[in-house]
């Protein structure tokens, strides 16, 4: 058994002898659950806000430094509001051109967008109310005949400004794709809403399931869980109001923190904060109540159970918390906002977690006491409590047993199969996905893209922007034109009218806007390799000189995030060596941790690459996802190894280093392994919102941790700590005592003291 609490002191006692709960202890525990329910009152309504405060756009995350950051700055300029355009694509049902007849409808429809109703918004509001004023909205023809394009210009600034939980920007659409089913079909015609305001409003109602579908489906898969693992009706309910009070505190911050612009929310982010905070409550309940379930065996008091539990788990709770928490807080060094804005949203959730986990969940297991375990309460019987560790029963008895007789043999042969699957790491794609790749559904602004693809130019509909003094205009024009990869380019913000004579560009801060029309679509390969072409070629005639536009955006979205991998991976790492240094009070124990997870982490990626490219068919990824991968499984995966090195070193103190790996493996193998299978599910509830990026998440999340949980921290960790013995304890005083410096027994099967033995093999 652990190390022996210190003696409180005499204290009451019921009639059978057992400590009883004092009265302050139980009015305490009261005032902290009725807290913790005001807590969860006003964060519940912060919670169901937070959609209305996300950003969801490529253009507001990148860092105001970057170029294509610098065009969009330089172009509002130039006018009076930002446009969001949506593009209304429409073709006939046959496929036939387009005759007059088509043509005059279209013209009617554009007539029609600005008088839209948007009764969400208000009594009397319409589109017109939030379209850029001033700009016609008139069909534009493909030049094959076949379609025609309209472009809604909505105002970038009161289109996304919040408006109770939606804005104009999401109803706007709806309102154009209701008007197009009801005045298109009848004249053969069908129509899709794309472009920046369509993909936008599509994010936001795709995200919209995160309130509701994503944590219904998170809560009740570990419910089901809970229900497997303690067999009882209460225990699991109180774990999981423990987590969600816990969201609740962590949503009351960050919407207040959103709002005020000191961070920036994405969907990805608020999704990954909904399924980080129930993961990490119900990781660190599961451990706390395991100590709690282990303490009643012995003890006959809940109340002396409870802070007997408490205290051997807030050490290894708390510095798992300290280790997500810093590790999570190193994307503020990322240039990429919503990375960057991940960082404090998941270091809030973690916070809330923990601090639920170790005030709300305490408080219910003291007033039930034994009856929150009915109807398996545990009973007091020292002799079975000793056993069930001496003898090492059960499945993970046999795991330890296994390890304790062949050390080495486990660990390289656990190796040399995590390496194996590491190898397939530069297969792993994350240089961009497609605006078709985004979404796993039929979505109506990724069709509109692709009808755009057909009959028009592929970056017609999203223009480079290039910024360039006025006296190179005409110079940075006509190398724009002769690049390869550009179709047509013009100066000003307009295109100029066929049979019309060009207008002057408007002249503002001595620059001008040149816009180009790329041979590719602007999410492509091909386009990004334009933008670094004609980067390079405009240093030529002016160092001023600026490309932008949306393939500009995505380039420098991808440079970024290749960025941020290098500056935050090698942060982590160091930040999560120095806790676990000061943890363990030891040098070699947490690298071997460090080097396990790391080693867990590029299986991960080798195996996800695989599942990727030959199961689910992805042909890209998001250029972040290494990085949160990476943050995720790293820094929530060294939990599994702290749970479980804490308790190997509680052990030796009293039995010994390698018996104490054995008895710590043991023990803690039921509790971690259930906290592994739950994280693993609660991430796996990602994949329901029918985005590439969550899915993606999800997958090398929850695959990560069930890794971990059974190879890492079952196999490769404690049998190399076993081989190393009382090395890994050093420069501690482990070492110099043998790796056991107290008294104490020694788990069956294990070879006691003799810890200079060395292995077998």
């Amino acid at each position: 058994m652990s190390a022996a609490p210190q003696d409180p002191g005499p204290q009451p006692t019921d009639e059978r002898g057992a400590a009883r709960r004092p009265r302050w202890a139980l009015l305490g525990a009261v005032v902290v659950i009725l807290l913790w329910l005001g807590v969860g009152a006003f964060g519940g309504q912060a919670q169901g806000k937070l959609s209305g405060v996300q950003s969801n756009d490529n253009s507001t995350f990148l860092p105001a430094k970057a170029e294509s950051t610098l065009v969009t700055d330089a172009v509002a300029r130039f006018s009076d509001s930002t446009e969001l355009p949506y593009l209304v694509v429409v073709e006939r049902r046959d496929g036939a051109a387009l005759d007059a007849q088509d043509l005059a409808t279209l013209s009617a429809f554009a007539t029609k967008v600005p008088q839209l109703p948007l009764p969400a918004l208000g009594s009397g509001k319409t589109l017109g109310d939030y379209l850029v004023a001033g700009t016609p909205i008139v069909p534009v023809p493909a030049q094959d005949g076949k379609a025609a394009l309209l472009s809604v210009p909505l105002d970038g600034t009161s289109g996304t400004a919040a408006s109770g939980d939606t804005t104009a920007l999401a109803e706007g659409a709806t309102a154009l794709r209701d008007e197009i089913r009801s005045t298109f079909p009848a004249a053969g015609l069908q129509a899709w809403v794309g472009g920046p305001g369509g993909l936008i409003a599509d994010f936001a109602e795709a995200f919209g399931g995160i309130d509701g579908i994503l944590l219904l489906v998170a809560l009740v898969v570990v419910l089901v869980i809970l229900l497997v693992v303690y067999r009882s009706p209460i225990l699991p309910f109180a774990v999981l109001v423990s987590a969600v009070l816990g969201l609740s505190a962590a949503s009351l911050v960050v919407y207040q923190l959103a709002t005020h612009d000191v961070i920036t929310l994405s969907g990805q982010s608020q999704g990954i904060l909904f399924i980080l905070v129930v993961g990490a409550a119900t990781d660190y309940a599961l451990l706390l109540v395991s100590r709690f379930k282990e303490a009643l065996h012995d003890e006959p008091s809940a109340w002396v159970a409870l802070k007997r539990a408490w205290r051997g788990a807030i050490e290894p709770v708390g510095a798992s918390a300290a280790t997500v928490v810093l590790g999570l807080l190193c994307l503020l060094l990322a240039e990429l906002r919503s990375t960057s804005g991940l960082g404090p949203v998941g270091a809030l959730g973690i916070a809330g977690a923990f601090l639920a986990s170790v005030t709300f969940l305490p408080a219910v297991l003291l007033l039930f006491g034994r009856r929150i375990f009915w109807p398996f309460a545990p009973k007091l019987d020292h002799e079975h409590a000793e056993d069930a560790v001496e003898s090492h029963r059960g499945v993970w008895g046999r795991v330890a047993r296994m390890v304790g007789a062949h050390p080495r043999r486990t660990w390289v042969i656990t190796l040399v199969g995590l390496l194996a699957a590491a190898a397939f790491v530069p297969t792993f794609k994350a240089s961009g996905a497609t605006i078709e790749e985004t979404f796993l559904t039929e979505v109506d602004s990724i069709t509109a893209q692709q009808v755009l693809g057909k009959h028009f130019p592929g970056g017609a509909a999203q223009p480079l922007q290039v910024v360039v003094p006025e006296p190179q205009a005409q110079e940075a024009l006509a190398l724009v034109e002769k690049d390869p990869g550009i179709e047509s380019a013009y100066l000003g913000l307009t295109p100029p009218r066929p049979g019309q004579e060009a207008q002057p560009p408007t002249v503002v801060d001595g620059q001008v806007v040149l816009q180009a029309t790329t041979k590719d679509a602007a999410d492509s390969q091909g386009a990004e390799d334009t933008v670094r072409r004609l980067r390079t070629d405009l240093d030529t005639v002016s160092r001023d000189a600026l490309v932008g536009g949306n393939a500009a955006t995505n380039l420098d979205v991808l440079d970024a995030s290749s960025r941020d991998l290098r500056v935050i991976v090698p942060t982590i790492l160091g930040v999560i060596f120095v806790i676990l240094a000061l943890l363990l009070r030891s040098l070699v124990a947490p690298l071997v941790l460090v080097v396990g997870n790391v080693v867990s982490f590029a299986a991960t990626i080798g195996i996800s690459a695989l599942v990727f490219d030959h199961v689910l068919g992805f042909t890209g990824g998001d250029p972040s996802i290494p990085l949160y991968g990476f943050v995720f499984l790293v820094a929530l995966g060294i939990d599994y190894s702290i749970f479980l090195m804490t308790r190997v070193r509680e052990e030796a103190l009293a039995r010994g280093t390698r018996p104490g790996v054995l008895v710590g493996l043991a023990v803690t193998g039921g509790v971690i392994t259930s906290a592994g299978i739950v994280l693993a599910a609660t991430f796996s509830a990602l994949s329901v919102l029918p985005i590439q990026f969550l899915v993606q998440i999800a997958f090398i999340v929850g695959f990560g941790v069930l890794l971990d949980t059974f190879v890492v921290r079952s196999l490769l960790v404690p049998a190399l700590a076993h081989d190393l013995g009382p090395r890994v304890w050093w420069p501690s005083r482990l070492v110099a005592d043998g790796g056991h410096s107290g008294p104490g027994h020694h788990a069956a099967g294990a070879h006691p003291p003799a810890e200079d033995a060395g292995p077998t093999a």
